[in-house]
């Protein structure tokens, strides 16, 4: 079992080392019970781009949304509301910068999900010619 201070907690230090985080803000938390708990956390990102997380957790079952964005225009997003379930990931699923939704390798780990994400937002920024020194 996970609690809310625990996970809360990890996803900020992994956001607060990460080299694009220049910033982290704790947006809202919700502690229903001891299992069953929402946070949500936004980073300012180089650039002028930012990543919001959501993650809901209900006695070990976690329902998460990761979502970069600019100008509150969003770009990309990764989650798992269940949908798409012609996708051999499924629920689990990412939304690209055309509108296009494919398969995800998050498994619904946000400690472990929070690193694959920012990887991902590291290799789409660098497509778009956009560098972090």
């Amino acid at each position: 079992m996970t609690t809310l201070p625990a996970m809360l907690g990890a996803m900020t230090a992994i956001l607060q080392s990460h080299p694009l985080c220049e910033r982290t803000a704790i947006v809202e938390t919700k502690e229903f019970s001891p299992d069953q708990f929402y946070f949500k956390v936004r980073a300012d990102l180089s650039k002028g781009y930012g990543l919001q997380v959501r993650v809901y957790s209900n006695a070990g079952h976690v329902d998460y949304a990761y979502q970069l964005f600019r100008e509150d225009r969003p770009i990309l997003r990764w989650d798992n509301k269940e949908e798409f379930r012609s996708l051999k990931t499924y629920p689990h699923h990412h939304h690209d910068d055309r509108g296009n939704v494919l398969l995800s390798p998050l498994a619904g780990n946000p400690q472990e999900d929070i690193v694959l994400v920012l990887g991902e937002i590291e290799k789409h920024l660098q497509k778009q010619g956009i560098r972090f020194d």
